[in-house]
């Protein structure tokens, strides 16, 4: 499998993600440019953590307009998979290939911990390997982790099962101690509407390691590199969703 990582002014997470990918997946990593024009025909973007362009603006706000996003869109439309991860997942809403947008923390406190986030759905191919209900233990660390969206946007995502994780407690409750941030409906991740796109907050190249905390993180790697072994999208198993809170 060949993973290509963009690295923005500002990206801090490029190196441990391309580390996770070469070292420990033992497949190919791809150092990607934000000038790029070209994802260079990998199998799967990821839109690492960090604070692309100072995070002096809204997160993601300028990233978006990289010239390499433009060809993470085309990959994206074409199938390939694409991940973002804390200020990837913001850049991905900006870019408008993620429904909703990250704001301020409720606390308005800048937020580092680790947490449990629950899986809402496997029909992913980051979730390929789950299953609903499984718990994964992730560290966080953002200011603008809150995700929101309309009313209606909120819905049509639980209708469609497109909420990936939620912030859960230990006992996997959807409560509202187990939010670090203050996202509608404990959201912790979504998926677009052919589900080959996934953003989430949680840092899963940061729990890659027993030797550093725990490695429920190369959950979601792993699931790829099956999800890609069974054939893609032409394996996919039946949609699995669980109901929201």
């Amino acid at each position: 499998m060949r993973w290509g990582v963009v690295t923005f002014p500002g990206s801090n997470d490029d190196r441990d993600t391309l580390r996770v990918a070469e070292r420990i997946l033992g497949d190919e990593a791809i150092p990607l440019w934000h000038k790029d024009r070209t994802v260079r025909g990998v199998d799967c973007v990821v839109l690492p953590g960090g604070f692309s362009y100072g995070d002096y603006l809204r997160c993601g706000a300028m990233a978006r307009f990289s010239p390499v996003m433009d060809a993470v869109g085309e990959h994206a439309r074409a199938g390939g998979l694409v991940l973002g991860i804390c200020n990837g997942f913001q850049i991905l809403c900006e870019a408008g290939l993620l429904p909703g947008a990250l704001v301020r923390n409720r606390s308005l406190r800048f937020v580092c911990d680790v947490v449990t986030v629950r899986v809402e759905t496997a029909d992913t191919p980051f979730t390929y390997g789950c299953r609903p209900g499984d718990l994964l233990a992730l560290p966080v660390k953002h200011g603008e982790g809150c995700w929101v969206a309309d009313e209606a946007t909120c819905a049509a995502l639980e209708a469609e099962g497109r909420i990936v994780f939620r912030y859960v407690d230990r006992a996997g409750r959807t409560v509202a101690e187990a939010n670090p941030n203050g996202s509608i409906g404990n959201v912790a991740g979504v998926t677009n509407a052919a589900r080959n796109v996934v953003g989430l907050m949680p840092h899963p190249e940061h729990a890659t390691d027993r030797l550093t905390g725990g490695e429920d993180g190369l959950t979601l790697f792993r699931s790829a590199q099956a999800w890609l072994g069974r054939g893609g999208a032409a394996g996919r198993r039946e949609p699995t969703v669980v109901p929201g809170p």
